[in-house]
């Protein structure tokens, strides 16, 4: 479905991605990609991304999602989130995480010391720690009105822009668990001035085709009326929006760690590399560049961020160390839409909703 265009940044106005169109037509209802995948005469740049997702109310109250209490319906503490991290990325300057509820970080922003503020301040405006679509919450797209959307998306924005100006405001949007995805949405998104918009959760026959094709990525062209006002360059998560298998390092994880004391036994420096270069290999597979974003991490993680990122460091230093098929680092969804549009491919164009939804 769709044609193929490209993008150039260079001549987008301010926060927004424009579209040129540079090729016809190629094909209409019965569309079948012709794209390739990444070039494997290149290295396959791995853009690891820290996260948590943090659910404004699920299975318990925001309150005690927030304060980790009843632990006994789900492990969760968002505050002891926080509180790690920012402790870990000033450990080491390249290390970034990402956030996203602001109904959670104003609850623990309102309790830090200036001490503290002035920390959080200086991670943000170096890039460590990156606001990521910043809404008040992620909000549902199927059953929403666009005032209420509106609504939570200015009072998360606002929060930004009072206490870290707008420098620190999203390029990024991030739906990773709503259940399907409204063109209504991606064009409100557009509009409020986003470079990139990524999400995890589309049917799953439509995943398939497009993991074949190569086509998980693509710009959505989401409204006739709005032309190319409301067009976003959009990409669909490979491992949902968790790590790949076996790369787990939260706390309430199993998967091995990266033992790199061969004094000690289960030495596994070897098979951590070999596994995690066959899991890039394959996602790259499925994608048009040279560029893929593992998401490591997942609903609620990092309250021991110590955890993650001491096997992320190690991660990246063996990986990197071991083969030049391969680079790995540290980053965030922004960087990485900047290196994909830096890479100059044509994309796929999208029109229509990602409904109905089903897994």
């Amino acid at each position: 479905k769709g044609h193929v265009t490209s993008y150039n940044l260079k001549m987008a106005k301010p926060g927004v991605l424009r579209v040129l169109a540079t090729s016809f037509l190629i094909a209409l209802l019965a569309f079948s990609s012709t794209l390739a995948h990444y070039n494997e005469d290149e290295p396959i740049r791995v853009h690891l991304v820290p996260h948590t997702h943090d659910d404004v109310g699920w299975l318990k109250t925001v309150d005690e999602y927030y304060i980790g209490a009843n632990n006994s319906i789900q492990h969760a503490g968002v505050q002891y989130i926080l509180d790690t991290v920012v402790e870990e990325l000033q450990k080491n300057p390249d290390r970034t995480f990402i956030y996203v509820e602001m109904a959670f970080f104003t609850r623990w922003w309102n309790e830090q010391s200036d001490e503290t503020k002035d920390i959080v301040k200086k991670l943000v405006h170096g890039k460590q720690l990156e606001f990521i679509n910043a809404g008040w919450c992620m909000n549902d797209e199927a059953g929403t009105h666009y005032n209420a959307i509106i609504d939570q998306m200015t009072l998360g924005l606002e929060f930004v822009r009072d206490n870290f100006g707008d420098e620190a405001r999203p390029k990024v949007a991030w739906h990773i668990d709503p259940f399907g995805h409204s063109a209504e949405q991606a064009a409100m998104f557009a509009k409020m001035g986003y470079d990139g918009f990524f999400f995890a959760r589309i049917d799953y026959d439509d995943k398939k085709k497009r993991s074949d094709d190569s086509t998980l990525e693509m710009i959505w062209n989401p409204s006739p009326s709005l032309g190319e006002e409301a067009e976003i360059f959009t990409g669909v998560l490979f491992y949902g929006y968790g790590p790949p298998p076996g790369f787990c390092w939260d706390v309430h994880c199993s998967d091995l760690p990266i033992q790199d004391d061969k004094r000690l036994f289960d030495y596994n420096v070897d098979e951590r590399v070999n596994s995690f270069v066959k899991a890039a290999q394959e996602q790259a597979k499925h994608y048009h560049t040279n560029q893929i974003m593992f998401t490591m991490g997942s609903d609620f993680q990092y309250e021991g961020a110590l955890q993650w990122y001491k096997n992320l460091d190690k991660l990246i230093h063996y990986v990197n160390k071991a083969t030049k098929g391969v680079e790995v680092f540290y980053s965030t969804p922004s960087r990485y839409v900047n290196d994909v549009h830096n890479a100059n491919k044509t994309w796929t164009v999208k029109t229509d909703d990602f409904f109905p939804y089903a897994d």
